[in-house]
Parts: C-alpha cells; sequence; structure tokens
C-alpha cells in the first residue's frame, strides 16, 4: 500500500489535531489561568509540602500482633488485628521482584464488567531505616550485564515509590511487619479502580474484606467505595439541533478487588522474541545491547512454561502441563464439554512436540491435593459464572521479564449460552433440524459450549484474534464436506468466524461441521510458539529459525495472520464473517439461509404461554446478522489485501482490490442492502411485532451502512488507489454516483417514494452533509471536496424531482434541498472541532472498523 500513514506519524497528526482543539477551545480574552500554588493561595487552601514522617522505634513482636490477631503463613505472613492488615514481609524477600495485579471481582450492575483487570506491575518491598518502602519496578529498558551501558541502563528507570509504610516491628530473622490496610483500602498508584467507574474513593467507606496466604502468593480482598460527581447522560446527537442533556445526579458506587501479590520465578523462563507475522499476546522492553546502533524495542511473545519429560524424543509429556480446574458451578452436563474445549488444543501442542500438554480436570479432593484452593494463583480456573452477560474471556497473568504466563483463569458467564443459541438459529439454523425448535438439545448446546471454551483457552495460551483467517480459505470449499471434516471453514478458531453460514441445504453438510475448531493456522501458531530450539541459548539465537517457521505463510496462504499494517484497509480483515476471500459470493449465500431463517421463526419460539420477547430477540438477531454480511461486502470498497512481510520478503505489502470486484461489491450493495429486502418484512412475525420494529431495524441498519460508504477512512483510501492506479481504479466519484443511482432511483421517472425509501434517501442526505458539518481544519479530509460537488449536483438533481408526483414525494424532496442547502451554506456551519475531524479520517469513528472489546459481541442485552 503506497504512501500509507505509519503508526508515528498518526500520533503525531493526532497529537497536533488535540493541541489545536484545546486551543480553539480557549476563550482568547480570559486571563491566563494562575499556577496552581497561587490559585490555592488565593482560596487560603495552600498547605505545606508534606515531609516525609520520622519512624518510630519498632515496638516487641508481641506488642503489634498481639494474641487476638489470626495469622495465615504463605510467601509472607498476614495478620489481621482489629480491621488492620499487617504484612510480615521475611528479609529474603526484601528487594525482591513482586507481580501485584489487582481484578474486579465483584462491579455495580451495568458498570463494566466482572473479572477485568485494573492493573498489573511489578513491585518490590525495600527496608529503609525502619521504613519498607513499596516500590515500582521497571523491566521496559534491558542490555548485558557486562554492557558499557548496564549502570547507565539501570540508572535510567529510577524505580517509583508507591508508599513508605512504617517498621512496627521485627519478626523472626528479622522480617519486617509493616501495616498495609491503606495499601488496599485507599487509592496507591495505579491500583484503584477510579479510572473504571470514574469517581473518587471514599477510604471511610472502603476496608479490607479477607486475606489468603499461599505458598507463592497473598491474596487481599477488599471492598471500595467511590462518589461519582454528576454528569451528563448520554444523549442522540442531532444534526443543527442544540441539545442540552439533563444531567445524571451523583451517586456512589461500590465493587471488590482482588489483590494477588505474586512471587515470580526465581530464575526467568528463556524468552522467544515476538514476530508480528504469527499471533501473540507479548510484553515490550527496550534494548541498549551491544553492537546497537539504535535502541530496539523487542516484544517478547506471552507462553507458558513448557519443557520435555524427555528432550530428545519427537514428542514428549511436559514436565508440567498446562491445566485449568473446571468450577464446582459448572452444570453438570457441561463438565464434560468444558473439559473437551480445553483439550481441543492439544492437536495444536502436538505439532510442538508436547503430548498431553493442555489438560481439564475436577476440582480434587482434600486428599488428592490438600493445598487446592480456586484463589490460589497456583492454579488456574474456568469459572462458571451466574451473570445475565452474554459473554466469556480468557485473560492471563504473565512475567514481565520474560512473557512466561503464571496463570489464567477463564470466565463463562451463564448468558453466553443464549448468545450460543441464537446465533445458532439465525446463522445455521436452517441447516440443522435440532436448531428448528427451542430449546435447542444439550448434546448441542454442550458442542457450543466446548466451542466458547475453546476460543476463551486459546487466548490464555497466548493466542490473540486472527481476523484475517476467515478470507484466506477458498469460497467453494466451505460447502465441501470432506474439506470441512479436514480443514474445517476458517484455517483459525481465534477468528470471529462462527458458524458456517455459506452451506447451504442441499449441500448435506453433517451439523457437526458448521462449528469451528482447531485449525491449520492454531496448530501453525502453537508450533512456531512452543516448539523448543534446543541449540539456541537467547532469544536472538532463536531468529532465524522463527523467520524460517513465519515465511511458510509465503506459499500456504491459510497460516498468515493479521497483519499490523492493515490499518483498516484490509478487506479480510472481518468480524463474524464467513466466505469473506470473496464476500459477495459468501453474504449471498448466507442471505439465502437468512430468507429460510425468516420463515422458520414462528415455528421455532416454543408455544409455552409467555409472551412475544424469545421471537423479537431472534427476529432483531436475524437483522444484525444482515448487517454484518454486508458489512463484510463493504470491506472491499477501497479494500486492500494486505501480507504482513519482513523485509527480507519481496513484494508489495497491501494490493488494491481491483475496480471490477469494488464495481461487484457496489452493485450486490444497491440491490441487497439499499433496495428494501421484502422478505424482512415476513407478516407471521411482524404481526407479534411493535408495528415499528421492520422499519426501525432496515433504517438503523442501511444508515449504518451508509455511513461505512462515505466514512473519512474509506474515501481517503479511494483516493489514493486512484493516485497509484488511475483509470484501473474504483474512484470516489464512482462510489458516489453508483450510491446516487442506488439511493434515489425514484427521480427519474416520478414515481411515488415508499417510506422504507424516503428514510434510506434522508440518510444518504444526513450522511454527506455530516461530512461537511466537521469542517477540514488540518486539510487532512481529501475526500470532503468530492462530497461538497456531490452534494451541489445532488441538490439540483432532487430540486427538479420535487416538481413531479404527489404531495407526499414533493414535500419530501423539498425537504432534502433544503437540507442540502443548508449544510453547503457557511452560515450554519458549527464550530470546528480539528481532534474528532482527525480521527474520522484516521478511521476512528463508531461506524467504521470499531474496536470489538469482547469475544461474543451480542446482541441486545
Amino acid at each position: 500500500m503506497k504512501n500509507k500513514t505509519c503508526s508515528r506519524a498518526r500520533l503525531a497528526l493526532l497529537t497536533l489535531a488535540l493541541a489545536a482543539g484545546q486551543a480553539l477551545a480557549q476563550d482568547p480574552s480570559a486571563p491566563p489561568s494562575p499556577p496552581a500554588s497561587a490559585a490555592s493561595a488565593a482560596t487560603g487552601a495552600a498547605r505545606p509540602a508534606a515531609s516525609l514522617p520520622e519512624p518510630g522505634e519498632p515496638k516487641p513482636f508481641d506488642k503489634v500482633i498481639t494474641a487476638e490477631a489470626k495469622t495465615q503463613r504463605g510467601l509472607f505472613a498476614v495478620h489481621s488485628l482489629k480491621n488492620k492488615l499487617y504484612f510480615e514481609i521475611p528479609k529474603a524477600l526484601l528487594e525482591q521482584p513482586l507481580l501485584m495485579v489487582a481484578n474486579a471481582t465483584a462491579v455495580p450492575a451495568g458498570q463494566d464488567h466482572l473479572g477485568r483487570t485494573i492493573n498489573q506491575d511489578v513491585l518490590r518491598f525495600v527496608l529503609h531505616q525502619n521504613r519498607v518502602l513499596l516500590q515500582l519496578v521497571s523491566h521496559s529498558a534491558v542490555t548485558a550485564p557486562d554492557n558499557v551501558l548496564a549502570d547507565a541502563v539501570r540508572q535510567s528507570q529510577r524505580d517509583a515509590i508507591l508508599a513508605v509504610f512504617p517498621v512496627e516491628a521485627f519478626g523472626k530473622g528479622g522480617a519486617p511487619v509493616i501495616e498495609v490496610t491503606r495499601l488496599f483500602a485507599s487509592e496507591v498508584g495505579d491500583f484503584s479502580a477510579r479510572t473504571m467507574v470514574r469517581g473518587s474513593m471514599d477510604s471511610s467507606r472502603s476496608y479490607v474484606e479477607k486475606t489468603k496466604a499461599f505458598p507463592g502468593s497473598v491474596r487481599v480482598d477488599a471492598v471500595q467505595t467511590y462518589n461519582i460527581a454528576p454528569m451528563p447522560t448520554p444523549t442522540p446527537a442531532v444534526p443543527g439541533v442544540a441539545v442540552v442533556p439533563p444531567m445524571q445526579p451523583a451517586r456512589s458506587v461500590s465493587l471488590n478487588l482482588a489483590y494477588n501479590i505474586v512471587q515470580l520465578p526465581k530464575q526467568p523462563m528463556m524468552p522467544r522474541l515476538l514476530d508480528d507475522r504469527v499471533g501473540f499476546f507479548s510484553v515490550s522492553r527496550m534494548d541498549f545491547g551491544d553492537g546497537l546502533q539504535e535502541a530496539r524495542r523487542e516484544r517478547l511473545i506471552t507462553r507458558w512454561r513448557l519443557e520435555k519429560k524427555d528432550p530428545g524424543a519427537a514428542i514428549s509429556e511436559p514436565v508440567k502441563p498446562i491445566v485449568w480446574y473446571i468450577d464446582k458451578a459448572t452444570p453438570t452436563a457441561l463438565v464434560p464439554h468444558v473439559k473437551k474445549g480445553v483439550e481441543a488444543w492439544n492437536q495444536a501442542f502436538e505439532a510442538a512436540g508436547f503430548k498431553n500438554a493442555v489438560q481439564a480436570r475436577p476440582y480434587p479432593t482434600p486428599e488428592e491435593d490438600p493445598e487446592f484452593d480456586p484463589e490460589d494463583v497456583r492454579y488456574s480456573v474456568i469459572r462458571w459464572v451466574p451473570s445475565p452477560i452474554p459473554n466469556a474471556y480468557g485473560p492471563h497473568l504473565s512475567d514481565p521479564r520474560s512473557g512466561e504466563i503464571l496463570n489464567a483463569n477463564i470466565v463463562m458467564f451463564h448468558n453466553i449460552m443464549q448468545l450460543q443459541q441464537d446465533w445458532y438459529v439465525t446463522q445455521v439454523g436452517p441447516l440443522d433440524p435440532r436448531a428448528r425448535k427451542l430449546p435447542l438439545p444439550d448434546d448441542l448446546m454442550g458442542d457450543l459450549v466446548a466451542f466458547v471454551v475453546t476460543h476463551e483457552v486459546g487466548h490464555s495460551l497466548g493466542f490473540p484474534h486472527n481476523m484475517k483467517a476467515s478470507s484466506l480459505y477458498p469460497v467453494a470449499k466451505l460447502r465441501d464436506p470432506q474439506w470441512l471434516k479436514t480443514m474445517g471453514h476458517t484455517p483459525s478458531l481465534m477468528d470471529y468466524s462462527r458458524f458456517n453460514y455459506v452451506v447451504q441445504p442441499q449441500d448435506q453438510v453433517d451439523p457437526a461441521l458448521l462449528i469451528p475448531k482447531i485449525g491449520p493456522y492454531d496448530v501453525f501458531a502453537a508450533r512456531w510458539g512452543y516448539t523448543p530450539i534446543p541449540s539456541a541459548r537467547t532469544p536472538e539465537d532463536e531468529r532465524q529459525q522463527l523467520n524460517l517457521w513465519a515465511r511458510e505463510q509465503q506459499a500456504t496462504r491459510w497460516l498468515r495472520f493479521s497483519a499490523p499494517k492493515a490499518e483498516g484497509g484490509d478487506f479480510g480483515e472481518n468480524v463474524e464473517a464467513v466466505g469473506d476471500a470473496d464476500a459477495v459470493v459468501g453474504t449471498g449465500l448466507g442471505l439465502l439461509n437468512l430468507q429460510r431463517v425468516v420463515k422458520m421463526l414462528p415455528a421455532v419460539v416454543p408455544q409455552d404461554g409467555k409472551d412475544d420477547q424469545l421471537l423479537e430477540r431472534l427476529y432483531r438477531g436475524t437483522w444484525q446478522q444482515w448487517s454484518r454480511e454486508m458489512s463484510h461486502v463493504v470491506a472491499l470498497i477501497g479494500g486492500y489485501d494486505v501480507q504482513n512481510k519482513h523485509n527480507d520478503q519481496p513484494g508489495a505489502i497491501a494490493e488494491p482490490v481491483s475496480r471490477d470486484r469494488q464495481v461487484r461489491a457496489m452493485k450486490f450493495l444497491a440491490e441487497q442492502a439499499l433496495a428494501t429486502p421484502q422478505w424482512m418484512q415476513d407478516a407471521a412475525i411482524l404481526q407479534r411485532l411493535s408495528a415499528s420494529e421492520a422499519s426501525l431495524w432496515l433504517g438503523m441498519n442501511q444508515r449504518t451502512l451508509l455511513r461505512q460508504l462515505l466514512a473519512p477512512s474509506r474515501t481517503q483510501r479511494l483516493i489514493a488507489q486512484e493516485a497509484e492506479l488511475g483509470a484501473r481504479a474504483y474512484r470516489l466519484e464512482d462510489l458516489l454516483a453508483d450510491l446516487r443511482r442506488a439511493v434515489f432511483t425514484e427521480l427519474a421517472s416520478g414515481a411515488a417514494i415508499p417510506a422504507a425509501r424516503r428514510s434510506l434517501q434522508r440518510h444518504h442526505v444526513d450522511t454527506l452533509t455530516a461530512r461537511l458539518g466537521t469542517g477540514n481544519p488540518l486539510g487532512l479530509d481529501d475526500g470532503q471536496a468530492g462530497v461538497r460537488a456531490e452534494l451541489v449536483e445532488l441538490k439540483g438533481v432532487i430540486s427538479a424531482g420535487a416538481a413531479r408526483g404527489d404531495r407526499t414525494r414533493r414535500a419530501h424532496l423539498q425537504g432534502l434541498a433544503d437540507t442540502i442547502a443548508k449544510a453547503l451554506d457557511p452560515r450554519f456551519a458549527p464550530p470546528a472541532n480539528p481532534a474528532a475531524a482527525l480521527l474520522r479520517v484516521l478511521g476512528h469513528q463508531a461506524d467504521d472498523d470499531a474496536a470489538h472489546q469482547s469475544c461474543w459481541p451480542g446482541h441486545d442485552h
């Protein structure tokens, strides 16, 4: 891709825009703000800077930790006494790196999600003159110990002091005893939930709830309460209308945080350097090694420490397998399916030389493991949480020095079953007789839960999403039972490619083959990341072999990973896609199944005397599936085929989608998306729902489609392709002309314009005028001139058309002409917002290439 904006340039431009926005927001007539100290003095609120208090002499141990104290011994002793918490830290642990992690374990209703990691950092306790300093340890810069820069590198990353605790007493062996209650009941460093709840902590209503000490860690559970200031209620923007949102009242929220302080391995695992052609989560550091002419940013993949019992064997059991324990709260019928979902990954790890590397077990009995506790970070657990949220997630905890994964607790929300049920019905219901009546049978639901577990285990093994995978198989193969049996319908289970909606009933595909499974990319990634390279003594020694493995992607397309250099333009970087190697064919086949779904929905819902909420949810889910599939075709407009390459691989990184493919995609959208899909107006469904249901979803999805097509980031790519290809490119003016023909088909004939078409035309005009409403203060939106020219021409055509037809038609068209005239009149231009304009040009907007924050982004819940 020529002239692509690199990440640093994007950051610089964003910084420029934000600075410009702040400058414009200031009132030039206002006096400058006084310095903070002066302002404080003016209000009489100035206070002298607090100095570090002199610690008193430590008391005898039994005067501090009295007989009333409840003591737990583990990594270090934890003493609870009269609402106070004390740590007794062995001298051997002082100055040693410890990983502290804060996770939310209970959250207010509607506030973020349970299990979110608030922060994790490496800390250490340092004894200094009867004080213990809690320091933040940086591993962001490294060099060899014998490097001439070694001392300078250490001095360049001075450890911050997060808290200071006076030594209350000394225990056996000189272990300092400190009172640490405020570490968990107030805000210390970045270990509070302030950014999550957007409030300020009230320490008077925050406290330590319970503690547990384990051999390798200490856990502290705290209840924290925050005051939330009044804030505006989110209100939809109305073009041209100033809306003053109502204020939400001030309120308080409480949540539970679990703090784990974990001992890091004494000998860090040898890291493996990340190659961005293969998908792994990573930690980063700056290397100031000998012989380098620049400081080099290195990223280390996160992975479990797997070592062969028999190093000489091609396949060996590991010294320590990766084990997940299945929560006792898991529904009994689903336990075998959860186990199956975890252990599905053994297929991939055998390619890396390990047998039975990944295991799932029930909670052990006290006889089997007297130390077992699901809250101990030595044990990884698949938790089953009774939550209405239809989701699941698989985070992991890793050593920042090496990337070694130390723990990974997967969370399954109970309502993930509802989401899987709805998706299965709306995507492949016509292909599986078991899905034609709800509820789904237990065996099918078990297979769907196993699929979710396998995906989340993948994250916990270090694998991120690979959204490109589903675009790398030939579409024709996705209807071939033999191909599906051996290859699956997507090369990677880590893609958002759910159920195979490309298959048609006449293909006679076994329903078991409709569900994704471990694919060839997953095997490739596990082999690349986990195969031992015995000859290597340093991460650099591995680089040549890893490069050879990564280059297998050149010959085998479906081994490729999402390219970080795509920046939103790769037509294969889709979510919820099947067969997007040719999205027109794939979506066309998907629409045939959606038409069958609409016909079957009334019979799917059980006649149990309940309300029509389930029918409404499934109908809305069908609309959402329609919208997702259309977005895969939109991606072809201004799209590129991107392959991430390193500098020893010839050829361009990105090739523009050909003009013919883009013309074909636009024709498909005109016929299937911009023309009203009458088949969605099924009387048997609509008679059970509100009168506006169908028109509401049609209008909303068509509006989203238009905003995606006319997004500044997409029009910028069309302009770049024209600069590169000239007459062989599908140009912005071609897109605008094709859209006008598809949206305003009634203008030439003088025919009446139905309500659904009037809605579409209003959305189109509003989308075009919105491109002018932001201004172009930084001159970056090169497509804005073309949009303005289109509006000028469109106004004339619409005005001419308003002279014909019935009154409704004339009023509608005249209203559109007036809207355009106002948008073109500079007197009505809103104030410039350069930051927002830049974000739109760079693609940071909700309707274009939106970021997905969860693995299972569901519908209304």
